[in-house]
């Protein structure tokens, strides 16, 4: 395509409510692009995940600029690509594909939406102790930000505990030994006592999965509470901490810094993040 007009796609399953399309639309007519981005829905196509390699291929000889990845084709697609990013190397997924000619480059901006999120919204808060809840694949993405932000001691619950051992694992070869540690969830009273924050890197608090992840009497005011979770932005996790005066951080800054950063990597021009955020609050409000 020119080199102002970009077409771009998201391969996942379930993405028909997905924000992706209309977050780099607005962004791209805000700079003057002619820009494009279809879902590429495996289960729309009746395409196992399994088959993420064909879809890559297919998109690239149909002149596609790139490619977001989401679940469950994240660990998928890795195979089909011709080189990693580092941060797409440790954390062993992918969410961004560039073409650059023949060569499809996989990256990963979930650490990285996740990190510019936490900076700017708990600029502040203390990371001597950390608990994260979930170890799938936004979870490693989450706790790769955590340890690269500096946390001292990042513990990871999740409901598969061999996951969590695994994450846990991984995170102390790359950051070094005793950064990281897995837990039981039968422990997490032990665990978030006298921790300095709590991430939710599960699906509860979805729309479609409503609820807290944790006891709301484990939640305390001295325990700062980030969510993953954008939709809806107010989760029950981020309302509950809140009334309880707990420093709060919503899962829509990662959406919008996540998808600036694909943009980014798509066009080669700087997004404004700030316009993107707004974006995101008017999106969720809207459904």
């Amino acid at each position: 395509m020119s080199p102002d007009s970009y077409l771009v796609g998201l391969i996942g399953s379930g993405i028909g409510p997905s924000l992706s399309p209309a977050l780099h639309e607005r962004e791209a007519d805000r700079q003057g692009l002619r820009y494009l981005y279809r879902l590429i829905d495996i289960d729309t196509l009746g395409v196992p995940p399994e088959r993420t390699g064909e879809l890559v291929r297919s998109a690239r000889d149909m002149g596609y600029d790139g490619l977001n990845v989401t679940h469950p084709c994240k660990q998928q697609v890795l195979a089909h690509l011709d080189a990693l990013s580092p941060q797409a190397e440790a954390l062993g997924a992918v969410n961004t594909v560039v073409f650059e000619g023949d060569l499809a480059i996989g990256h990963n901006t979930d650490a990285t939406g996740f990190a510019a999120s936490f900076a700017r919204g708990l600029p502040e808060a203390p990371l001597e102790r950390v608990v994260q809840l979930g170890a799938g694949g936004a979870g490693a993405a989450v706790a790769h930000a955590l340890l690269a932000l500096g946390a001292g001691r990042l513990t990871v619950l999740d409901a598969l505990p061999d996951r969590a051992s695994a994450l846990a694992a991984s995170l102390n070869r790359h950051f070094g030994p005793r950064r990281a540690t897995a837990a039981d969830l039968l422990d997490i009273a032990a665990e978030t006592t006298g921790a300095d924050g709590l991430v939710n890197a599960t699906p509860i608090g979805m729309a479609g999965h409503p609820g807290l992840p944790l006891p709301a009497d484990l939640l305390h005011p001295g325990l700062w509470v980030a969510e993953v979770v954008y939709r809806p932005l107010e989760t029950a996790l981020v309302r509950t901490a809140r009334a309880l005066g707990c420093p709060t951080l919503d899962g829509g800054g990662m959406a919008a810094y996540q998808a600036a950063d694909s943009f980014r990597l798509f066009t080669g021009r700087e997004p404004d993040t700030a316009r993107m955020l707004a974006d995101i609050a008017d999106l969720t409000s809207a459904r």
